[in-house]
């Protein structure tokens, strides 16, 4: 079980302003301290189930923040508009489009995702699996 995720940044406010800009519509709450940016999902009433946190943070070797390469986080969201919504939130706040929302043939026809960077750089992916939203037409 994943118990949380880390990404450098060198820059916590130009973070804050891209995560905030569409992990509260997910259920997240930030919380900015000394240490840097923390994303925390509740846990839900009467299960010892924890989902995952996020954090933001200067890297503790106190050198510059770097991505990894093929290193992506991907965010679980409702509906392929909130896909769209939220994708296009991020990068008006700051982040960077790695690929505009949409189906992708490499992947199941009810897969829809869009992919984006933070302002560090590090990949972000928002997809719905739902299977009552439209699955990707069949090709012709």
């Amino acid at each position: 079980m994943i118990g949380y995720v880390t990404f450098g940044a060198d820059d916590i406010a130009a973070a804050e302003r891209f995560y905030a800009a569409f992990l509260p519509a997910l259920g997240y709450v930030l919380t900015v301290s000394d240490e840097g940016l923390s994303c925390t999902l509740p846990q839900a009433e009467g299960t010892s189930f924890a989902p995952p946190d996020l954090y933001i943070k200067a890297p503790f070797n106190g050198g510059p923040a770097s991505v990894g390469n093929g290193t992506m986080l991907a965010f679980e969201v409702a509906t392929q508009a909130m896909v769209r919504n939220l994708h296009a939130a991020a990068l008006a706040a700051g982040g960077q489009d790695e690929g505009a929302p949409g189906f992708r043939s490499a992947y199941s026809p009810q897969f829809y995702v869009g992919y984006l960077r933070d302002p560090q750089g590090n990949k972000l992916a928002l997809y719905c699996s739902n299977r009552d939203e439209p699955a990707r037409p069949p090709a012709s």
